[in-house]
C-alpha cells in the first residue's frame, strides 16, 4: 500500500511499514513544517493513505469535506514507538481492504474505521 507519513508520526512506524514492503513518503524527510492543507495535496496526489497523530486531519476531512484516499489517525499516547509501530502494523495488515477511502483511527484497544470517501 502507498502511505504519506505525516510529521505527527513516530519514525519506527514508518520504517516498520517500509520493512512490511508498504511505499511510505515521510513529510519529515520531504518537506518539514508544511501545512496540513499540503500534507492533503501531496497524499491525493500519490494516491496514499495518509497517516498521522494530529487530530487537525479529522477536521479538514469532516467538517471541510477534504476528499482523501484514506486517513489513519494513530491514537497512542504512552506506548513506546515500537509498540505503536507493532500495532500500526498488525492493523494494515488486518483490515487493508477497509482503509482505502476510509477515516480509520487506531487506539491500544481499538481499530474504528469509518467508510466516507469512496
Amino acid at each position: 500500500m502507498n502511505f504519506l507519513a505525516d510529521e505527527s508520526v513516530d519514525r519506527p512506524i514508518v520504517e516498520r511499514l517500509r520493512q512490511d514492503g508498504h511505499t511510505v513518503v515521510y513529510v519529515s524527510d520531504l518537506d518539514p513544517g508544511i501545512s496540513n492543507g499540503e500534507v492533503f495535496g501531496i497524499a491525493n496526489r500519490a494516491n496514499s493513505i495518509l497517516l498521522t497523530a494530529d487530530k487537525d486531519f479529522g477536521e479538514l476531512v469532516f467538517h471541510q469535506s477534504l476528499v482523501t484516499h484514506g486517513v489513519l489517525l494513530i491514537r497512542m499516547a504512552g506506548l513506546s514507538s515500537m509498540r505503536k509501530a507493532e500495532i500500526v502494523a498488525s492493523t494494515i495488515k488486518d483490515h487493508s481492504s477497509e482503509l482505502l477511502g476510509a477515516f480509520t483511527v487506531i487506539t491500544p484497544g481499538a481499530v474504528r474505521i469509518r467508510r466516507r470517501f469512496v
